[in-house]
């Protein structure tokens, strides 16, 4: 791949002694339970995104039965695509608090009860109201875990395993719309509400099937842990079965007069005689007094008590803060996992919730894979992906706080709004520029799946002819899905450039629609919008990576979604009143063209970009070291 690693601040590399903790995760399997989550993914979005991008179809029934203006008949599927979008951080915070599985029904019940309360709307405003945010939210609680449960099993594999789920939405448009087509000819607009109200309920199924990883308990009967050969478990927070050698040095020099003893006695004293230990980064010293007064407590029948010397500590190194917490992780984990479950899923604490990607080829899981020192902060402290999470706060506590200063909510909720919702990023020019891009994407995005069965139907192509034109659309997505994200694994691929390429054509073409005058041109169309757009879609999480790194994924993630709601609730209502103001579908797609084709151009300036601060970083690190020397 042409895109470098993105550098690492200061900020990034330091960190306040004793306030870091690594807690350990459950290791992806990358298989087993793992393609049953895969599968339910895909149905759910075969159902919710057929749903959505089929709704053209029902965007025609109701023009005709209410016999409102276009622009205002529009608000119905903007606010709904709008509200799915946008919603997004609060869905991330529910799935931090209660889980996928969880939030996943809970949107499905949502969905489908507003879908089917519908069928009884009398005029457009209750529609916008059902449909648009009811509906809207109870799609926004179902989307974002659709797509962090299966990033919860697989690492290796992760790109195969989310490329299968999401090809769904393809698919599920190419067998909605002429489903939805059907269903209004034979039982009417509010029939076939209440069948597919029916169908949504099915993500209940589905989502039942996002079943949470558990952590392998550990031995009951361990061995006290020697310097010379410490056995952490099979899966320990970090030994497991893909551990190096490389990795397994720092364990091995241990000092002797350093170490965690189980005794079988359970009135013995601490001993070791002098000053208080001061555990750097170690598991328990951020704990709350309820749980470090529980440290020395009864584990398994056993007392953990720490033996160490006053002069242990003048001895101390980075490496031996590792050793310990790797020693101390494993005593405390049938207390950490207690609280887990009496808490929180804490799914979005991991920084690779949210990438679509293989975690292989991420720079730092290599090097964290092939030597443990390359990958250690300033503090000691491992930066691993998938099986382990980084925290500044390792204190669960189960007390209520306040989101947004008003709020009432849990730890973990506040958390994750707080790190989606964090607007100082914007203060990076290169997110600055792919945040106005993926702003005009979505703008122009909906507007051909809302209306080009509409525009088919000025131009006296039949409503089943029409609906094909849709199907046509998410079959070409799927496909182009498959493809462009297959090319952009390949780490020769600049994918940077595949994306500004696939939205700069698919902008053209879209501008170009009012050239169409009958079907096979409008299917040719049809072709390369779905097989362009795949890669707004399938390449979003991907770049982001590649542009600001894995760190700043979530936070870039929840705030994309916030821009993209937004611009979803105004592209549609636009292309509407261009229509009763010009009585013609073309200005709609012109509007549509130029947006998606300006998302496309502006993405060309990133990389001068890039250069240029690497040119004034190594200036300005280059005058330094002169002056120094």
């Amino acid at each position: 791949m042409v895109h470098g690693p993105p550098a690492r601040r200061k900020s990034q590399q330091q960190h306040e002694p004793c306030e870091m903790d690594l807690e350990r995760q459950p290791t992806p399997p990358d298989g087993g339970w793992g393609w049953v989550v895969v599968f339910g993914s895909f149905m759910i979005h075969i159902v919710t995104d057929g749903m959505t991008y089929s709704f053209g179809i029902f965007y025609n029934e109701f023009l005709e039965y209410f016999n409102e203006g276009k622009g205002y008949t529009a608000w119905i599927a903007s606010i709904m695509v709008g509200v799915t979008f946008s919603s997004g951080p609060i869905s991330s915070s529910f799935v931090n608090r209660y889980g996928c599985r969880a939030v996943t029904i809970a949107g499905a019940i949502l969905a489908a009860s507003c879908i089917i309360v519908s069928m009884f709307a009398q005029n457009v405003l209750t529609l916008i109201i059902t449909i648009g945010f009811g509906t809207g939210l109870g799609f926004g609680l179902i989307y974002l875990p659709a797509i962090v449960s299966v990033t919860q099993y697989f690492e290796a594999r992760r790109s195969l395993a989310t490329g299968i789920a999401v090809c769904g939405s393809g698919f599920g448009t190419f067998v909605f719309a002429p489903l939805t087509e059907y269903l209004i000819g034979n039982y009417g607009w509010r029939g076939a509400m209440l069948i597919i109200g029916g169908i949504v309920l099915n993500c209940i199924i589905f989502g039942a099937m996002f079943r949470p990883l558990e952590l392998e308990a550990p031995p009951q009967n361990t061995p006290p842990n020697t310097p010379s050969t410490p056995k952490l478990g099979k899966k320990s927070a970090i030994i497991d079965q893909n551990t190096t050698p490389a990795e397994l040095e720092p364990l091995k020099i241990l000092p002797k007069d350093q170490y965690l003893q189980l005794p079988q006695r359970t009135d013995t004293p601490i001993s070791g005689g002098g000053g208080a230990l001061c555990r750097s980064n170690s598991v328990g010293h951020n704990l709350k007094p309820s749980l470090n007064n529980n440290l020395n407590g009864a584990l398994n029948g056993q007392t953990v008590t720490l033996v160490t010397p006053p002069q242990a500590v003048a001895k101390s190194t980075s490496n031996d803060d590792i050793a310990r917490k790797c020693h101390s992780q494993l005593q405390l984990t049938p207390l950490r996992d207690a609280h887990r479950e009496r808490s929180a899923s804490g799914t979005m604490y991991r920084p690779d919730a949210l990438y679509q990607g293989s975690l292989h080829n991420l720079p730092d899981y290599v090097s964290s894979r092939n030597d443990l020192n390359r990958s250690m902060s300033g503090s000691g402290v491992i930066k691993r992906y998938g099986s382990l999470r980084q925290s500044n706060n390792v204190s669960q506590s189960t007390e209520e706080t306040k989101c947004c200063g008003c709020i009432t909510c849990s730890k973990e909720t506040r958390d994750t709004f707080a790190e989606m919702m964090n607007f100082s990023l914007l203060k990076d020019v290169i997110f600055v520029i792919f945040s106005v891009s993926n702003f005009c994407t979505s703008i122009g995005f909906n507007v051909p799946y809302l209306y080009v069965a509409a525009y088919a139907d000025t131009l006296g192509i039949s409503k089943t002819d029409a609906s094909y034109l849709i199907a046509i659309i998410g079959g070409a997505n799927t496909l182009g899905r498959i493809i462009l994200g297959y090319i952009s694994d390949k780490p020769w691929v600049n994918r940077l450039l595949v994306y500004n390429v696939c939205l700069t054509a698919c902008g053209v073409s879209t501008a170009m629609v009012p050239l169409c005058h009958d079907y096979k041109s409008l299917a040719v169309y049809c072709i390369a919008f779905g097989f362009t757009i795949g890669a707004y879609v399938g390449l979003t999480s991907v770049i982001l990576v590649d542009l600001l790194g894995l760190d700043k994924l979530t936070n870039a993630f929840g705030l994309l979604l916030l821009f993209q709601g937004i611009a979803s609730f105004i592209g549609p209502p636009i292309g509407g009143w261009m229509y009763d103001l010009t009585d013609s579908y073309a200005p709609a797609f012109l509007m549509a063209g130029l947006m998606i084709a300006i998302s496309g151009v502006v993405m060309f300036a990133i990389p001068p970009l890039q250069r240029l601060q690497a040119r004034r970083s190594e200036q300005k690190h280059h005058t330094e070291h002169l002056a120094l020397s």
